[in-house]
C-alpha cells in the first residue's frame, strides 16, 4: 500500500489519505465479481488503510468506464467500502479518465447515486482529462483534482497558469475544493497557493514511504500568497459554508472514550470527531481540547475509557451547505463557551458532509 496525504495549507494538518494499493496487493474482497480489477483496487485500498488504522477520512480512485457500467459495479463498490468499517461520509471517491458521450446519462445518474448514498465525490484531473467541464455544473462534486503535470508546470509556464488560474475560478464559483497534486517544489506550491488552491499533494509534502500518523512538512508560505482570489457571489451574502468544509472524522455513537482517545493521538491535527448515528446524521460532537482535557485529568483515563464517548462530548453545531459563512460566523458566536468549536455541516436530509473551523471564517471574512 501506498499511502499520499492530503494536506491543507492553511492549517498545515493533514485531512484525508489517499490510498494506492501495490501491484502485489492481492487481499481481494469476494462480493463481488474480482475481474472488476477497477472496484478490486478501490476496495483493496480502503480495506489496507482501515488495517493501518487511520481514522482521517479516505481518499479512493474509481474510473469513468466503471461508473458507466451502471448500479451493478455501483452495488459491488458499496458493499465492499462498507466491509471495510467506513462509512460513506468518511471516502472521497475520485472519478478519473473520460467517457464515450453516449455514456454521459449513465454517468451523472451513477454520480448522483454515489452522493446520495453519502459520499463524496471528487473529478480528477482537470484541464487535461477528456471531461466535459459542465459536468461539474450538472453533478456538483465535492473536489476537482488538478492534472498534475498542469499544477507543477503552471509556475514556469504563462499559459498552463492561466488554466489553472480559469478552473479554479471556476471551481470556487460552484462551492468546490480545488487540489493540486504533484507539488514537488515550493516555487510551484507558491503559485498554486496564490490561485486560491488550499489542498495539495506530492513529495514536497510527504516522502514515498509516508504513513498515516507521520508527519508533514509544509513550507512557510509568504503572507501575501494567503490573499486567495475572492470567491464569486450571485446573491450578495458572500461565500457559502460549502466553500470551507473540510471532510470530518467521524465515528459511531456509540464510541467508547478510548477509541476517540486513540483517533486523536494518531492525528494531530485533529481538531474534533463528530459521532454519527447509524444513518450518518449527527449526534454528538468531541472537541479535541476540552476532551484531552477530560481524560488527562486526575483518575480520567480509569473513569472514562471504557464509557461511551458521548459523556465528554457537546450537541453538534448544524448548519446547511448552503448558509453563506457571515451567517455561520454568526451561528458559532451565540456560544460564549464553544466559539471556536468546530461546526458540522449537513446535506438536505441532515447527513454529515463534513466540518468547518471557525479560524477560517474569520480569516476570509477579515477585511
Amino acid at each position: 500500500m501506498v499511502f499520499q496525504p492530503i494536506v491543507d495549507l492553511d492549517t498545515g494538518t493533514v485531512i484525508a489519505v489517499e490510498t494506492h494499493p501495490t501491484p502485489t496487493a492481492d487481499n481481494a474482497p469476494t462480493r463481488f465479481d474480482p475481474a472488476d480489477e477497477d472496484v478490486r483496487r478501490a476496495v483493496l485500498g480502503a480495506r489496507l488503510a482501515a488495517e493501518a488504522g487511520t481514522r482521517l477520512p479516505l481518499q479512493i480512485t474509481v474510473k469513468m468506464e466503471t461508473l458507466a457500467r451502471g448500479r451493478d459495479a455501483l452495488v459491488g463498490l458499496h458493499r465492499g467500502l462498507l466491509d471495510t468499517g467506513r462509512r460513506p461520509n468518511e471516502i472521497l471517491i475520485c472519478v478519473t479518465g473520460g467517457f464515450a458521450p453516449a455514456q454521459r446519462a449513465q454517468v451523472s445518474t451513477s454520480l448522483r447515486d454515489l452522493r446520495k448514498a453519502g459520499y463524496l465525490i471528487g473529478l480528477t484531473g482537470l484541464g487535461a482529462a477528456h471531461t466535459p467541464l459542465d459536468l461539474l455544473v450538472d453533478d456538483t462534486p465535492y473536489l476537482v483534482k488538478l492534472d498534475p503535470d498542469l499544477a507543477r508546470r503552471a509556475s514556469s509556464e504563462d499559459r498552463r497558469s492561466a488554466l489553472a488560474e480559469a478552473l479554479v475560478r471556476l471551481s470556487r464559483r460552484m462551492g468546490t475544493h480545488v487540489l493540486a497534486p504533484g507539488m514537488a517544489t515550493e516555487k510551484q506550491l507558491i503559485h498554486l497557493r496564490g490561485l486560491g488552491v488550499r489542498l495539495v499533494q506530492g513529495p514536497l509534502l510527504a516522502p514515498p514511504d509516508w504513513h498515516p500518523g507521520m508527519g508533514v512538512t509544509v513550507p512557510v508560505l509568504p503572507s501575501e500568497s494567503d490573499s486567495a482570489p475572492e470567491p464569486h457571489n450571485d446573491t450578495g451574502l458572500g461565500a457559502r459554508v460549502s466553500e470551507f468544509t473540510l471532510p470530518a472524522v467521524t465515528m459511531a455513537d456509540t464510541a467508547t472514550a478510548d477509541d476517540v482517545l486513540t483517533a486523536l493521538n494518531a492525528e494531530r491535527g485533529t481538531t474534533s470527531v463528530v459521532l454519527v448515528d447509524a444513518h450518518q446524521r449527527p449526534r454528538y460532537t468531541v472537541d479535541r481540547t476540552r476532551f484531552l482535557l477530560s481524560i488527562s485529568g486526575p483518575y480520567g483515563h480509569a473513569l472514562h475509557a471504557q464509557r461511551p464517548a458521548a459523556r465528554l462530548a457537546d450537541p453538534p453545531r448544524l448548519v446547511p451547505r448552503t448558509v453563506p459563512a457571515i451567517a455561520a460566523l454568526r451561528a458559532a458566536g451565540k456560544e460564549n463557551d464553544r466559539v471556536y468549536d468546530d461546526l458540522v455541516v449537513i446535506d438536505e436530509v441532515g447527513r454529515c458532509l463534513g466540518i468547518v473551523r471557525v479560524g477560517d471564517l474569520i480569516r476570509s471574512l477579515a477585511p
